[in-house]
């Protein structure tokens, strides 16, 4: 067999046996990943791509440094959850650098920061000057958590006495002119109303929207494939509008300019059920409403 097809066929099944290995390990977002995450990660990546281009050795010998490794990792992760003993071992423990707005130089010696490691920490959490920090500590993945002084702390609703209503994640509905619809009913709504609501911002039909996404009241946000359809209704709505209260602004002025106090009346009254009108089409006709 050719030596390409021998590295071709080598680097796919390195491929999925490093795809496997990683589903198996779990999810970890970058962040959140520590000293040891990373240099386990460079190994088996290493291992894997030996396996892939080194056709003198062999495929079973690969494969068993790699899983070693995998199984090493798992045993380890599970031993740091299972013991707080075991866990700072493996991951040691988060430190503190600043306590009561004094840096803790030792700590600073001890994980070899420098005092502008410190300080570029700091303006990431919006903390420019030390003066403002209750406490700064050094996560095991290398982030630094701060604490400003309670002064420096920014307002809550919680803190004025306002009381705010329970707001959740909103959820995609339709992705790439798909309908998410075991999704839309479990947040109880149906096929129906979302087509309707879609129609509001341009929309003939599911197919036309790009992204369209549910908030927790209710309100739906719309990205159509074509934009130009939402500008073209979106200036139809404005139109509309304009010509209500035109319209209404008339039959006032048409009230003041008669001396009939039959006709004045009727005009009044017209002038207040088209106003009324108009505050429900509002809703419809708003710009918000993109």
């Amino acid at each position: 067999m050719p030596e390409y097809l021998i590295v071709a066929l080598r680097t796919v099944l390195s491929f999925l046996v490093l795809f496997s290995l990683a589903r198996i390990l779990g999810k970890k977002q970058i962040s959140h990943l520590t000293f040891f995450d990373y240099v386990i990660g460079i190994v088996i990546g290493d291992m894997a791509s030996t396996l892939a281009l080194d056709i003198e050795m062999k495929i079973r010998n690969g494969l068993i440094g790699i899983v070693i490794y995998t199984l090493f990792s798992i045993i380890i992760a599970y031993g740091a959850i299972k013991s707080f003993k075991f866990r700072d071992l493996v991951e040691s423990s988060p430190s503190i650098l600043v306590k009561n707005g004094k840096i803790m130089e030792k700590s600073l010696f001890k994980h070899k920061l420098t005092y502008d490691d410190l300080m570029n920490g700091l303006r990431e959490k919006d903390a420019f000057n030390l003066s403002e920090v209750e406490m700064a500590i050094l996560e095991t993945n290398g982030q630094i958590s701060v604490m400003k002084k309670p002064e420096y702390q920014s307002l809550t609703p919680k803190d004025l006495g306002l009381s705010m209503e329970e707001d959740h994640a909103p959820s995609l509905v339709i992705i790439d002119g798909t309908l998410l619809e075991k999704r839309l009913n479990y947040l109880g709504y149906t096929r129906k109303w979302l087509l309707e609501e879609i129609k509001k911002q341009g929309a003939s039909k599911i197919e036309d929207v790009f992204l369209a996404q549910i908030n927790s009241n209710g309100k739906v946000y719309v990205d159509l494939y074509k934009d130009d359809m939402k500008v073209q209704q979106e200036k139809h709505k404005q139109e509309l509008s304009t010509n209500l209260r035109n319209a209404q602004i008339e039959i006032e002025a048409m009230a003041f300019r008669t001396k009939d106090k039959n006709a004045k009346k009727m005009y009044f009254n017209q002038s207040i059920e088209l106003d009324e009108m108009i505050k429900k089409l509002n809703p419809y006709l708003s710009l918000s409403q993109k």
